[in-house]
Formats: C-alpha cells, structure tokens, sequence
C-alpha cells in the first residue's frame, strides 16, 4: 500500500486533507474551545508550531462557507475520521453554522510603518473581498455597502481600518443571522517589527483599535482565536478586554495542540518505517514542554522524515534556525556581561538556571533587564521549564536549554558573533608580542579574550586549539597551520611568513590544565616536547633560520605562555 506523502509548508487544512497528505490530527482542539466557552482565546506559542494551520482547521470546521456566486461550500467530509467527528451531536452540530473572519498579520514585515500599514489594509481588504457576497444582502444599507466597498477597494481614510473587523462582523452577522468567529494569526508579528524597525509606537496604536473594537465591544462576536508567539501585556494592546483567556506555554490546557506529544511522533516514525530514528529524533527536536506535556518541535520532525524517506541515512539538522527568528540570542550574547556568558555557558554544558517568570512584557521592556530576555527566549521556544517554584508573590522557573537543534543554534550564533568581535578587534599588539617575545602581554591577551568570549566545549583542548587558530589565522602577514606532520610529530599550531628569506616561524604548543599551580609546569613540558620531538625540523629544511617556540598552557580562562 502507498504511503501517504509528508509535505512541508502547507498551511491550509483543506488543501492538507483533499490531496491525502500525512496530517496529524489535532482536531480534538475544537472540542476543548467548544467546552471551555471562553470568548477571546489567545494561544502563544513559538513559530513553526503549527498555529497557522490550525487556524485553518478551526475556520473549515466553523465556517459557513461561500463561494464567489453565493453558494455554500460543503466541507463536513474534511473532518471524516478525525478526532472530532466521533464526539458528538453536541459538538457536531457547530460544524459550518458561523460566519468566520479569518486574518493573518504576518506579512506586516515591512520597515516602515507606511508600508507595514499598506500590507494590513491589503490583508484586511482581501478578507472583505472573500465576503463580498455579503453586498447583495437587503438588510445592507447603501452606505453600509459603500463603506464596505470603500475598504475592499484599499480606500485612503485610515478611519475605515480602525474598527474595519467590527463592521465586517456586522455586515456577516446581517447576512448569515449568526454571530462571527474571528480568528486572528500571528498577531504579534507586525509588532515586533514595528519594535525592530523604529515605529512601534504607531503600529501599537493601529492594532490596539482594531482589536478593542473587534473583541471588546463586539457585539457580533461569537468568539475569537487569536495566534502569537509572545503574550504582549494588557496595558500596551488587550486595554480593557476582560474576557480574554491567555493559554500560554505555562497553562494546564490546550497542551496538546500545537506540536507533536511522544506517540504523535513515534506513530509517524513507524508508518514511515524509521523506528531505529527513534533516539536520534527525541535528542534532536524533543525537550519543549506546555503545561505538563512533553512536545516535539513539529517543523523540524517533518522536515527531517521527509528527508529521512528519501534517505534514511540522512542526520538530523537545526532545521527551525530556517525559519525561527535567532536574532534574540544574538542580542543576548551582544549584551552579555560576565555572569550571563557563564549562565549562557552553563546552558550549553547541559546545567540549567532559575530566573522569575513574567508573562506580560512589551516588546519595548524586553531590553530593561536580562530577566526580561531570558523569559523572551523560554517563551519563543529556545529554553524550556525544567521546574518552577513559588516565593512570595514571584514564580521562578528553572530553565534548560531544549534540545541538540536549540543547543546547536547557541553554537552557531555564538561562532559567528565571536568572529565578527575577533574581525573588528585591533589584533596588532597581539601579533608583535608573539613577534618579540612578550610573553606577559601575549598571556594577557589571550586571557582577556577568554574573558571576552563563550566557551561550549568544556575547556578541552580542541575548544583552546581553535580559539588560537582564529585568532592567529586573522593576520595578513602570516600563514597558519594545525597539526601539520613536521620533525617526529605534530605541533599544535605553526605560524609561518609566505616568504622564507628574512622570514619568521612559530611553533605552539598548548596544553590544559584543572590546576591553577601547574600551569608553568606544563608551559615547559609544552617546550621540551617541542625539542624532544624536533617539530622544527620542517621549518629548518624549508629554511627558515627564525624560529620563535612558545609553551603555552591554559587553566579556565587564564592563559600562561613562555617562549624557549
């Protein structure tokens, strides 16, 4: 029998289940909302974790929906065998019996607020557009007509837009006699942006009427879901909406619908015959937790069974740093002091830390302090809850870093800021203290760069040998080599000018220790073992007559260097 094919990158849910691709069925949420009866629902979550589509399951399962004659669309045979249809009468019997407004802010990526406002009005006007039936209702009148004719045609007065999803909701209500679902998709994309780019301000301004009067003072409005990836507090856009239920990745429900739990993920693995991955998918894309619940990053898992059903020797890759804004741990790294580059190092050697948890933060106060951008990065999903506690009025969370994808976006993100530093520093006296033999301020440097930067190999060896060799290889002047065969074995490091006559050569070889007091010790083992190997045999054949040998041993972040 064939299987059915996994797809990457479709978000619309009929379009899913008509052409018979893999679907993970989530449909069981429709049931929790029609229970729980709460009128705004917002669900953050972090990107790629299947909000978009959802939202699509929700607007197939609740909408009347027309076509562009006016002719309804029948869409009850998308739900056969999900979840939802072995639920009930009571249940099924919402099933396309509203009108739904469905939009999405993610295209509000603009870089200033013109343009940003353009791409809403033209998301807004393409949803009047899908409504247009609605104009041939008698209950419109004329100018309610002109007005809804005045948006979908992008008409000039920002009046229109304001409070556009509340009139459109009255228009639906007139013509279905039903109240309105709105469903809103990622409602916070267009203020970060806006946070990013320099106008926050007026994008907030924009988005706060157009949401108070479609979900405050709606009287149209059946309910709501509203999509985001952070929760942004009351005070700077829900002003006054006191029926909104916030279900966050903190909250005991809904833990389950966004994302992949451990049997959704090892279902999909045995249907595409990849059981053996089993260990490798959970090291690599497992470690997210809502509420109680263990979940799978879903992006990822499905990129890596396509690719494994096509090669089943293929390795795992950080496939959401595709896709997933990373540049929320670059600020983190830039603006690092010392004891966030040790907790940044702690994170990645598998530790965790505790910080206080506030859900309600502006774009605006994620700088003010560290706390507020370590909660940013566990809300956006690149730390998770180990465990929380209560004092006092504050909850603290114990953090960790999730997965080998996140940690590998850490590494990543913090190889390229560390050569980027290394390009902009003046390396020169650096270089002339290795050329005279200034082994003090050679050491020196070398130490307060170790300060500088972000370890992730746990001092071994190799993490020193490549932090020398990137700062070595900037030079202009000299070529560098690792490890190269030369004399009875391999030095660590070889520093050479192109040309030999009136040239210059250096030999280094590192050594570590978890000993302060043996540092010097192993400094001059490092040069007996340059002797007693001969490393600068090579050198002398190729012949170069100056040749420089340093010892250098390495404790933490201290770093001790004598020369022969």
């Amino acid at each position: 029998m064939e299987k059915k094919q996994i797809v990457i990158g479709y978000e619309d849910f009929r379009e899913l289940i008509e052409k018979g691709y893999y679907y993970v069925d989530k449909s069981h949420m429709i049931k929790e909302l029609l229970d729980r009866t709460d009128k705004v629902n917002l669900f953050t979550r972090p990107r790629r974790f299947g909000k978009t589509l959802n939202l699509s399951m929700l607007r197939r399962f609740f909408e009347f929906e027309m076509d562009e004659d006016g002719e309804k669309i029948d869409n009850r045979n998308l739900f056969e065998g999900l979840k939802i249809s072995s639920c009930g009468q009571t249940y099924l019997s919402h099933q396309q019996q509203y009108p739904v407004i469905n939009l999405s802010l993610k295209s509000a990526k603009q870089p200033n607020y013109s343009l940003a406002y353009t791409m809403l009005k033209r998301e807004i006007a393409a949803e009047y557009d899908r409504h247009r039936y609605v104009l041939s209702c008698q209950k419109l009148t004329e100018k309610e007509k002109d007005q809804y004719q005045g948006i979908m045609g992008l008409g000039e007065d920002p009046a229109l837009y304001i409070d556009s999803l509340k009139f459109l909701s009255a228009c639906l209500s007139k013509y279905h006699s039903e109240n309105v679902i709105i469903l809103i998709d990622e409602y916070d994309v267009p203020l970060e942006n806006a946070w990013a780019s320099g106008f926050y301000e007026e994008m907030i301004t924009f988005i706060r009427s157009l949401f108070e009067s479609a979900l405050k003072t709606n009287p149209h409005l059946e309910f709501a879901v509203i999509t985001g990836c952070l929760r942004i507090s009351r005070e700077s856009i829900f002003t006054g909406l006191n029926n909104l239920a916030i279900h966050s990745i903190l909250s005991p429900g809904y833990t389950d619908a966004f994302g992949f739990t451990e049997n959704e993920v090892k279902r999909m693995l045995t249907y595409y015959e990849l059981e053996d991955k089993y260990p490798e998918v959970q090291s690599w894309y497992d470690g997210f937790r809502f509420g109680q619940q263990e979940i799978y990053n879903p992006w990822s898992i499905i990129n890596y069974v396509q690719a494994a059903t096509i090669d089943h020797e293929s390795f795992p890759k950080a496939y959401w740093s595709n896709t997933s804004s990373n540049s929320i741990i670059r600020e983190l790294v830039d603006d690092a002091d010392l004891e966030t580059k040790a907790e940044i190092e702690s994170l990645i050697s598998g530790n965790t830390i505790e910080k206080p948890v506030h859900e309600d933060i502006t774009y605006g106060e994620i700088h003010k302090s560290k706390d507020n951008l370590w909660n940013f990065l566990y809300f956006t999903g690149y730390l998770k809850k180990i465990d929380e506690r209560k004092d006092g009025r504050k909850i603290y969370l114990t953090l960790a870093i999730p997965n080998e994808e996140i940690i590998s976006i850490y590494e990543d993100t913090i190889l390229a800021w560390f050569d980027e530093k290394v390009q902009q520093t003046d390396l020169s006296t650096f270089f002339t203290a290795i050329e005279s033999g200034d082994c003090k301020t050679f050491g020196r440097i070398l130490s307060g760069l170790l300060l500088e930067t972000i370890s992730f190999y746990d001092y071994t060896e190799n993490y020193y040998h490549g932090f020398l060799a990137g700062l070595l290889k900037t030079s202009k002047e000299y070529r560098v080599y690792s490890n190269r065969e030369s004399g009875t074995g391999r030095p660590d490091l070889i520093m050479k000018t192109p040309t030999v006559r009136d040239g210059t050569a250096v030999i280094f070889e590192l050594k570590v220790t978890d000993e302060y007091h043996k540092m010097d010790e192993l400094c001059h083992a490092a040069l007996k073992q340059i002797a007693d190997r001969d490393y600068a045999a090579a050198l002398r054949a190729e012949g170069y007559q100056e040749i420089k040998k340093y010892g250098i041993c390495f404790y933490r972040k201290e770093c001790l260097v004598v020369k022969e």
